[in-house]
């Protein structure tokens, strides 16, 4: 950082984040002497940047408390994370987003070097995010939500629960999120439902009128709301249960199957997967498909269904 116009952006850098800061400590962090960092803070007056000196044991320097200042520098490898940050963002479309994305970005344009900012567009022309939701939150929603699992109060809402029998009236639910998780293209909240005394997951969009109540609540230590959505597709109890070991590893079988056709376990060089479904017909197709060798645990009608399949291909395969 040799060069003065830097070190002064620098400075302003570390005021903002760390507040009241004392002369030594900043001229450590630049590696300058006292007297060069005297003259950077006269720059920074300079070029209207409201300063304040305090002497004494716990004195230092700051900005005036309530001056707000825009992004100045980033890094490249800043850039690449604010920019990979605005795709999901758009991808995600999470109510109407789109213009406020836009918007950010024209924002942080304005404030960045030329080079970065060719950086910031080359990634917005040529990466896509297959993030596309199949159901989107409004996003009063998502922040409601998010603002209430941070603060751990309870919150209250209509839901919808979308059962097949068409059925499609709303009860009413207060809930502690303990987290949220966007997974296959639906975003979902976690956490205890004080209708069902119980861990329930409930789905964004078919949420009404929620709103936060002032009633806090204990979240369980080192809960993972992932893990649970995860464990919780994995487990319905609808539908045929079926268990097959996958001659691969948990890595590579994640990669191929995802995280909501049920639940994989290593088992020693290879994958227990354990799921469940309502046509065997439409699991041997996907069995068909996998691209590591497997073994049919349970049930046996599965292994049945696989080789009526297998049979069929083979004779659209003959000439």
């Amino acid at each position: 950082m040799s060069n003065p116009t830097t070190r002064v952006l620098a400075l302003l850098e570390l005021l903002q984040i760390h507040g009241n800061a004392s002369g030594s400590k900043l001229a450590q962090m630049l590696g300058v002497d006292g007297r060069t960092l005297r003259r950077y803070i006269a720059t920074l007056e300079e070029i209207g940047i409201p300063l304040t000196a305090e002497r004494g044991r716990h004195g230092g320097y700051r900005l005036v408390s309530g001056y707000k200042l825009p992004p100045m520098m980033f890094t490249n490898e800043e850039t690449l994370a604010i920019s990979l940050g605005l795709l999901a963002a758009r991808s995600l479309s999470v109510g109407d987003v789109s213009a406020a994305v836009a918007s950010a970005q024209a924002k942080l344009e304005r404030v960045m070097p030329q080079k970065l900012k060719q950086q910031l567009r080359a990634l917005d022309d040529s990466v896509t995010l297959d993030l596309v939701p199949t159901a989107a939150p409004d996003s009063a929603t998502l922040a409601t939500l998010a603002t209430a699992t941070q603060h751990r109060c309870r919150t209250v809402f209509d839901y919808t629960g979308g059962s097949h029998s068409g059925n499609e009236s709303a009860t009413r639910r207060e809930f502690d999120p303990y987290g949220l998780v966007f997974r296959r293209g639906r975003w979902y909240a976690v956490g205890h439902c004080h209708l069902r005394v119980d861990l329930r997951t409930f789905r964004l969009d078919r949420m009404q009128q929620l709103r936060q109540l002032e009633i806090p609540f204990q979240r369980p230590r080192g809960f993972d709301a992932a893990a649970y959505l995860t464990n919780s597709f994995a487990s319905m109890d609808s539908g045929i249960e079926v268990e097959l070991l996958l001659h691969t590893d948990l890595a590579n079988a994640s990669a191929v199957l995802g995280d909501e056709l049920g639940l994989l376990t290593p088992k020693g060089d290879a994958v227990l997967w354990r799921a469940h479904t309502g046509c065997l017909n439409w699991f041997a197709s996907q069995l068909a498909r996998l691209p590591f060798a497997f073994e049919i645990l349970t049930p046996s009608d599965l292994r049945a269904e696989l080789r009526r399949q297998a049979e069929r291909l083979l004779v659209m395969a003959k000439d």
